[in-house]
């Protein structure tokens, strides 16, 4: 186990009593309630994992899970199917087939620059006609990958630094070059560009303390 998860970070995010897993119960809580016939639906989760729908509150009919990390061990529910795919290049197997709903939690970030961002949103459109895409908010003044206020508006070497350093990282660098590219996979992205990506969904905030911690890009028809 990575030492992050059993130090501060576990109390603030990763931990069964942190606000972090508060905060995902909540949006579970809210997912549900926008898509009332979750139960009966087929879902195509893109970067998700198998291991997080098992423990999640919710059992949709179907779940698909892309990822470009392979799964540790094999899905044990045999309403979940898992396969490697990139979700901004998927195979023809996986691009040709539709579902009911796309789900994404905290991917988009990750696809690396707005060339792949707008492939990421095709995919989403072409799989089906309605989604929930999640992402953290750029102007969230903690950067959540890091919990370190503004973090994503540093300069590159002072991020690559702090990814070595920073206690509360979600996983150390262990040298200057995984902290460069640590650094450079996330790029976090604005309310606009959200609305870009998916002009045909309702754009909304998920909030801590009031203020917007991630967007989420919702269509529900």
């Amino acid at each position: 186990m990575d030492e992050n998860r059993r130090g501060p970070r576990n109390l603030i995010v990763d931990g069964p009593a942190s606000v972090g897993q508060r905060m995902r119960a909540r949006r579970w809580d809210w997912f549900s309630s926008q898509f009332p016939d979750i139960a009966s639906m087929s879902i195509i989760d893109l970067g998700g994992t198998a291991e997080a729908w098992l423990r999640s509150p919710i059992r949709p009919a179907s779940v698909h899970v892309v990822n470009l990390e392979p799964e540790a061990t094999a899905p044990t529910a045999d309403w979940i199917r898992a396969d490697y795919g990139d979700a901004c290049d998927l195979p023809d197997n996986i691009r040709n087939s539709s579902y009911d709903l796309v789900f994404s939690n905290s991917v988009l970030e990750h696809v690396g620059g707005h060339a792949q961002r707008m492939r990421f949103a095709e995919a989403v459109h072409k799989l089906a006609n309605v989604h929930w895409i999640q992402t953290p908010y750029r102007y969230f003044p903690i950067e959540p990958h890091w919990i370190f206020p503004g973090f994503q508006f540093l300069p590159l070497t002072v991020r690559a630094e702090l990814s070595q350093q920073w206690p509360l990282a979600h996983t150390k660098s262990a040298n200057r070059q995984e902290g460069l590219e640590a650094a450079m996979g996330v790029e976090l992205v604005s309310r606009s560009e959200m609305a870009y990506y998916f002009p045909s969904s309702v754009i909304e905030a998920e909030r801590f303390v009031g203020i917007a911690k991630s967007l989420v890009a919702i269509k529900t028809a």
